[in-house]
């Protein structure tokens, strides 16, 4: 890197995606915590399992791009809760499934139409083709990211490695 080369943060996309996430994630996650005593990790858990049941703690993280450690806190506290149920697979007895308990889709009923609520709330000021232009962006970013993998120490990804194209 050069001396005179900077990193403008205000104008570095995977700041501003951080930055926003934080912001919208604390934003919500007051409200799920205050009305539904749910953690942002366990609300995760719980849409996830909610969409696609019987699936393991590591298959919960990688959907949700979240730590093990933060999965594995959040399937034990519901568990606990009885939001969760864990059962062993027939084929894999060393595997096992989770999926919401009647008292965790109760609460996902509760707090679906509130997030939906919150989503409008977030893109009201967006024209329809602005809100379609943002999901197929966020979509091409988010293929393209797992594409090109992390980034290691010396700037590039294994994709990119030998090409000079680092971040």
């Amino acid at each position: 890197m050069s001396r005179t080369q900077r990193l403008q943060l205000d104008r570095f996309l995977p700041y501003r995606l951080s930055v926003l996430a934080n912001v919208v994630s604390t934003a919500i996650a007051g409200a799920y915590q205050q009305r539904f005593g749910l953690t942002i990790p366990e609300w995760r858990v719980l849409a996830v399992l909610a969409s696609t049941p019987d699936l393991s703690a590591a298959e919960v993280a990688q959907r949700t791009a979240m730590d093990k450690v933060a999965v594995s806190r959040a399937v034990s506290s519901l568990l606990r809760a009885g939001r969760l149920e864990r059962r062993v697979a027939a084929n894999d007895r060393r595997r096992s499934l989770l999926r919401l308990s009647p008292a965790g889709h109760r609460v996902y009923s509760q707090v679906v139409p509130f997030a939906l609520r919150y989503e409008c709330e977030l893109i009201r000021p967006l024209s329809e083709r602005e809100r379609a232009v943002l999901d197929r962006v966020l979509r091409v970013l988010l293929g393209r990211a797992a594409e090109i993998g992390p980034v290691h120490a010396e700037g590039a990804s294994p994709a990119n490695r030998g090409r000079g194209q680092g971040l």
